[in-house]
């Protein structure tokens, strides 16, 4: 159950500031929430009803203890050493060099946004009750994020079987007062960051490490925080895609609502019935309704509802996968407070994870692929309906927009070789135990990295099809049009000669980010 209380601080009769508080229950969370807490903009606490469930949990690992039972995870070895039974005296060692032993991650660090992702997403899989830590394990991870102790965690190590060990292992080492943390802007030790944030480093307990570091939360962090940029992207290529179609002069008749009923894919239906909204009342569209030559559209015009509506419904599943992830138990061993019983199992592989996430990044790439071809209609004086040859005010002179179809290409090309699917990759690890492992971190951040590309290209598709409207003035766009073309204008000037244009391509990237054209 999704427990959300809100706080209203009312400034005078006309304004009011909101503030947010999640209540952490074990529940599933939308990739919105998870952005809106990793990037600041919401608070977090255990629920009551969560907490009374993890102490019950937590009394069943004692008496496990009490009893000297062999129980994996509790008072045993790890992985292939999991038949080694260890004294009831080097519990707690036990658990310290599981995170020491685990913390070998490499590369550069995740993001902050992407860190304080990974602290909720495990305080809040830890709230489900199934991990027999206390609650002050939680209470801790909840205190990090609420008092922005975000810790370093690299991005490599992780083969997303027995979880993401490496990367969660990183975060339970700033937990407890070791590695490395960014607070307020600087990167210092984990306990300098802990000590100036007033938080008490943790001392596990009996089987609070292995809690820390079972699950998918990392794969489940990156890859849902790309997920989420990705689904704002494939929306915003629709009216990229839609400005591109009013520069040359292309025709709204493919988007007729019966075509798009008489093969009803969500997806499809949905962006045909957007792309008309954005193209309502185009006076570029009246000009050319008769003695127009042209029968047909090429494909990345006319099949734009076909193509961005098979994206969005790549993206859906996948989201739905990850939202059903964030509020699932995925350690080892689980334990069920109504019978007393802890029962290992693999919860912890990341298998869905991964092949959505792939998924993902065959859909994203195929979306840069028909963003690419547009892009080239554009500039290409053979196809761009007596447009300036590149969109040049000088042709010859100037070269204009040539270079943004080659950069499109090169970022299209490098999308190609990463969407390779990582999900169908296995190397055994752990002296075989676990002889086959998901790769989920890697699909992760491989999705990142074509999310990234996929900005890009859209913020050069943006930057060119407003640059052809120039050339259709006076008459104007369709309404959706027009405002993207404004947002655009107030961010990118026209082009009147021939400048470097890497700044403002990242710039509208930042600005696609930011959410500017959301409403569009």
């Amino acid at each position: 159950m999704l427990l959300v209380s809100r706080s209203y601080f009312f400034l005078s009769t006309f304004s009011f500031l909101l503030v947010l508080m999640l209540e952490l229950d074990g529940q599933r969370l939308s990739l919105a929430q998870v952005a809106a807490i990793a990037h600041g903009r919401e608070h977090v606490a255990l629920s009551s009803a969560s907490r009374a469930r993890v102490q019950q949990s937590r009394k069943i690992v004692e008496q496990i203890v009490d009893e000297g039972r062999a129980v994996y995870g509790v008072n045993t070895g790890f992985g292939k050493l999991s038949d080694v039974h260890i004294e009831r005296s080097q519990l707690r060692e036990l658990q310290l060099n599981l995170v020491r032993s685990h913390s070998c991650g490499l590369g550069l660090p995740l993001s902050e946004a992407e860190a304080r992702a990974l602290l909720l997403l495990r305080a809040n899989v830890l709230a489900l009750g199934f991990s027999g830590c206390r609650p002050l394990l939680i209470d801790t991870l909840i205190r990090m994020i609420e008092r922005g102790v975000t810790p370093v965690i690299p991005e490599k190590g992780s083969v997303g079987a027995s979880g993401d060990l490496a990367p969660l292992a990183h975060l339970a080492l700033t937990a407890i007062g070791e590695g490395e943390a960014f607070y307020r802007g600087q990167r210092m030790p984990g306990a300098e960051a802990m000590s100036r944030a007033e938080i008490e480093p943790l001392e596990l307990e009996v089987k609070e490490g292995i809690a820390l570091l079972n699950g998918t939360q990392a794969m489940a962090a990156v890859g849902g925080l790309a997920l989420h940029r990705a689904e704002r992207v494939a929306r915003l290529a629709d009216v990229a895609g839609a400005m591109t179609l009013e520069a040359v002069r292309g025709t709204p008749v493919a988007f007729d609502e019966r075509i798009h009923l008489a093969r009803p894919h969500p997806g499809q239906v949905e962006v045909a019935a957007h792309l008309r909204e954005l193209l309502r009342d185009s006076q570029i569209r009246q000009s050319h309704l008769e003695n127009d030559p042209r029968v047909q559209d090429a494909y990345s015009l006319r099949c734009m509802p076909q193509v961005h509506g098979a994206i969005r419904g790549a993206l859906s599943h996948a989201r739905e996968i990850v939202e059903i992830e964030t509020g699932s138990a995925t350690d080892n061993p689980l334990v069920f407070a109504e019978t007393g019983d802890v029962i290992s199992g693999g919860n912890f592989h990341g298998a869905p994870l991964a092949l959505s996430f792939d998924y993902a990044a065959i859909a994203m790439t195929d979306l840069m692929s028909i963003t690419e071809r547009r892009i080239d209609r554009l500039v290409n004086p053979d196809s761009n309906e007596g447009l300036p040859a590149f969109l040049s005010a000088k042709p010859g002179v100037g070269s204009g927009f040539m270079m943004m179809q080659i950069v499109a290409a090169s970022l299209l090309n490098e999308a190609k070789v990463l969407a390779h699917p990582a999900s169908i990759d296995n190397v055994p690890t752990d002296g075989g135990k676990e002889d086959h492992v998901s790769m989920g971190m890697t699909a992760a951040t491989k999705l990142r990295s074509i999310v990234d590309s996929a900005e890009l290209i859209t913020a050069i598709e943006l930057i060119t099809a407003a640059e052809g409207l120039e050339y259709r003035a006076p008459l104007e766009p369709g309404r959706g049009v027009k405002q993207a073309y404004e947002i655009v204008r107030r961010h990118v000037p026209r082009l009147t000669a021939d400048r470097a244009m890497s700044g403002e391509i990242q710039t509208m990237a930042e600005v696609i980010r930011d959410g500017q054209f959301d409403l569009i």
